[in-house]
């Protein structure tokens, strides 16, 4: 009878965790924290308004890098308020609701973003195979296709998720691993059977995250024999150096992605510290390192930083 009782008892709130073992200096932590949210905000803005603003960049592979800039503000908004809020204000708590809602809008921008690098990666196809019929193959109209189809994408896949855990009874421990709601995080205290949930976890994560890795290694399988048929020396380097920003970009989300996936799935016998610290570099490094990446390789986008740093100083010496 107790357990029937409780069969659809939830948690009203969950308790995040931040790092393990430095909780002293979380206030201190909260600065570099707040530094890392505004250099990806700003970066990712930037990238956004000079592709916007810049007409030489109106081409199909500056508009996926503006979807890719938009998922990865999509990814550090979602975690900003919790985040800043345990290491500024010691503010643990999230109600069920709002974990729901931030765990369906981390894994929907996360979705996007994966889904955004195998477009860049047909790009990078299309633009090495046959680049004279690169804005033939690649139309304004394909570019929008393609987006509204990877967002399409990313919604539907995620959406039963919520749901799932909404179903599921809490009432043991209401701890969370993570300074942010996760689907696995979350699942993990139910009690009850979490088989469908798991079953559908991995059914996303294969229909997305792994067909889409699938997607990229077999287009750059296909992009270096091409480059190995380019006769000339300065070519092959040429048509690869192309390539170097999307790869960065693709080794960037993937990396921290396998290893949160392999800590969660065999690394039980690991600190939560190393927990920690892998699920935050999963959110928090794309975000932060992909600007930074095309700032380096656009020297449109290096200007455009140049000059709202000039026109701060001007501003701020007036």
């Amino acid at each position: 009878m107790a357990e029937n009782n409780h069969s659809h008892f939830q948690h009203l709130y969950f308790v995040l965790t931040g790092i393990p073992g430095l909780e002293q200096k979380y206030y201190w932590m909260a600065f570099p924290l707040g530094a890392i949210y505004v250099i990806a905000l700003f970066g990712n803005g930037v990238i956004i308004s000079t592709i916007k603003s810049e007409l030489s960049l109106h081409i199909p592979m500056y508009y996926f890098l503006c979807m890719l800039a938009l998922a990865d503000m999509g990814l550090a908004l979602c975690t900003l308020p919790s985040m800043l809020g345990i290491f500024w204000f010691n503010y643990k708590s999230i109600t069920f609701d709002a974990c729901l809602v931030q765990m369906y809008f981390i894994h929907t921008f996360s979705a996007i973003e994966s889904g955004v690098l195998v477009a860049m990666a047909f790009d990078r196809v299309v633009a090495i195979w046959n680049p004279l019929r690169y804005s033939t193959i690649l139309t304004n109209g394909v570019v929008c296709r393609t987006g509204v189809l990877i967002l399409t994408r990313a919604v539907c896949v995620v959406f039963p998720v919520p749901f799932l855990i909404k179903r599921l009874p809490f009432y043991g421990s209401n701890i969370l691993s993570h300074s942010f709601c996760l689907h696995q995080d979350v699942m993990r205290l139910a009690c009850a059977s979490t088989r469908v949930n798991s079953l559908y976890g991995l059914i996303a994560v294969i229909f997305t995250k792994g067909s889409d890795s699938l997607s990229i290694l077999l287009s750059y399988v296909f992009i270096l024999r091409t480059v190995m048929a380019i006769t000339s020396g300065e070519g092959r380097l040429k048509a690869l150096n192309t390539c170097v920003s999307h790869i960065c970009a693709v080794l960037i989300f993937y990396v921290p992605l396998i290893g949160v996936s392999v800590i969660h799935r065999f690394g039980k016998h690991l600190s939560p510290l190393t927990h920690a610290l892998m699920a935050n570099a999963y959110l928090i490094v794309p975000p932060v390192l992909n600007p930074i990446v095309y700032t380096v390789k656009t020297k449109e986008i290096r200007r455009k930083i140049i000059q709202i740093f000039v026109q701060t100083k001007i501003t701020a010496e007036g």
